[in-house]
């Protein structure tokens, strides 16, 4: 019982620390990630924050996993709720502009400021990110495929097309809530994406 503890301890103090480092990424970038600079941040010293999360690679890779294991929980686990098809892909759409409504506008997204920070970055940091958001855009692309299955979508509809229509969608709208700070932005997204599932639907 003591050792649970022990380890339950540990547990909450290593997501103390991601947690953090997630926060400084989304103000200021990946790249601000520094051992010393999320150990000030919860109080923690340098060695203590190495001892639980290893190097500052180890831990920007924590990070970019984090972001991804927040963004499904609040995204896409959710719409999986809905029937495959139409009403899942719908779903999915929503939530992910309320999230970034709610949540990229205050914190920043690391996916999208990840991907222009790393992009002509090589690594095994540009390829963690890179294989978040290529997962990320498969899913996305099979539930377009199961609403294609299911009649709600043209049978000519290209889903690559599709899919990256709609990431386009999301990353302009996080340009125009953190940039412009525009307070309609995600309304005028939703309506974005009604007109467009129009163009495709049966």
């Amino acid at each position: 019982m003591v050792m649970d503890a022990k380890t339950q301890k540990a547990e909450l103090t290593r997501a103390a620390i991601v947690g953090a480092a997630l926060d400084l990424a989304a103000a200021e970038s990946l790249e601000a990630i520094t051992l010393q600079a999320v150990a000030d941040r919860i109080g923690l010293s340098k060695s203590g924050v190495f001892s639980r999360v290893g190097s500052r690679e180890a831990l920007q890779k924590a990070v970019i996993e984090e972001f991804g294991r927040r963004f499904i929980a609040d995204v896409f686990a959710p719409a999986m709720q809905q029937p495959k098809g139409l009403p899942r892909l719908d779903e999915i759409v929503r939530r992910w502009i309320i999230r970034v409504r709610d949540v990229e506008a205050k914190q920043g997204c690391i996916y999208t400021a990840g991907a222009f920070e790393l992009d002509d970055r090589e690594g095994p940091l540009r390829d963690l990110l890179h294989d978040e958001v290529t997962r990320w855009r498969a899913a996305l692309r099979r539930t377009v495929l199961q609403a294609m299955e299911a009649g709600h979508l043209k049978p000519d509809t290209d889903p690559e097309q599709l899919v990256a229509e709609v990431c386009g969608l999301a990353m302009s709208l996080v340009h125009d809530t953190r940039f412009l700070r525009d307070p309609r932005a995600a309304e005028r997204s939703q309506r974005t994406w009604e007109r467009l599932r129009q163009t495709y639907q049966s």
